[in-house]
C-alpha cells in the first residue's frame, strides 16, 4: 500500500524534494547575506533574528504555493482560496494598518538606517521634539532614553518621516568607572 503510494506519486515527490532542497539553499544564502550586512553595519542580534524570521516565513509561503501546483491544484482553485483569505486578512489588517506600517519601516531601517544603538539623536518634530539616546531598535518602535532618564518608545514609521540629526555617536556610558578612581 505504501509502495503503491510512492510509485503513483514518484514524480511529485521528486519535485517536492527538489523544491525543499532549493528552499533550504535559498534560505541559507539569504540568511548568510543578512548576517554579513548586519556584521558590516554593526546591527543588533535581535534585529538580525527578526529579519531572518521574516525571510523564512516568506520563503515558506512561496514554497507552499509551489507545492500546491506540484500536487495538481489548479490556478483557479488557489486564486479563490487566496482571494478569500486576503479579503478577510485585508479587512482585519485595515484596522491595524499602523502595525504593518511600523513593521515595514522596521525592515527598511534594518537595511538602511544611519543610526545605531547608543547614538544620541535629535528628532525634529514641531509638536514633540526629542533629544535622546537610542537604547534599542525593535520591530515596531525605537526605545529612546531622554536626558532626564525617561524611556520613550517612538514608532518606526514616524522616525522615517521626521528629520533626525545625529548629536553624538555611541553616547551610552559603557560603565568605564576608571575615571572615578582617586
Amino acid at each position: 500500500m505504501i509502495a503503491d503510494f510512492f510509485e503513483m506519486h514518484r514524480s511529485q515527490l521528486l519535485v517536492t524534494a527538489f523544491v525543499l532542497l532549493s528552499f533550504l539553499i535559498i534560505r541559507f544564502i539569504i540568511h548568510f547575506t543578512i548576517s554579513k550586512i548586519a556584521k558590516k553595519n554593526d546591527i543588533n542580534v535581535a534585529r538580525v533574528r527578526l529579519m531572518k524570521r521574516y525571510v523564512t516565513v516568506s520563503l515558506l509561503l512561496i514554497t507552499l504555493l509551489i507545492e500546491l501546483f506540484v500536487f495538481g491544484a489548479q490556478f483557479e482553485d488557489i486564486a479563490v482560496i487566496f482571494s478569500s483569505v486576503f479579503a478577510i486578512i485585508g479587512i482585519a489588517l485595515f484596522a491595524i494598518w499602523s502595525i504593518l506600517s511600523n513593521v515595514t519601516s522596521g525592515i527598511i531601517m534594518f537595511f538602511n538606517f544611519p543610526y545605531k544603538v547608543g547614538d544620541k539623536i535629535e528628532i525634529h518634530d514641531k509638536d514633540f521634539p526629542i533629544k535622546a539616546i537610542i537604547e534599542d531598535i525593535r520591530a515596531f518602535q525605537l526605545h529612546l532614553r531622554l536626558d532626564n532618564g525617561d524611556l520613550v518608545t517612538y514608532p518606526n514609521n514616524l522616525i522615517l518621516q521626521k528629520a533626525v540629526t545625529l548629536v553624538e555617536k555611541d553616547a551610552i556610558d559603557h560603565g568605564n568607572d576608571d575615571a572615578n578612581i582617586v
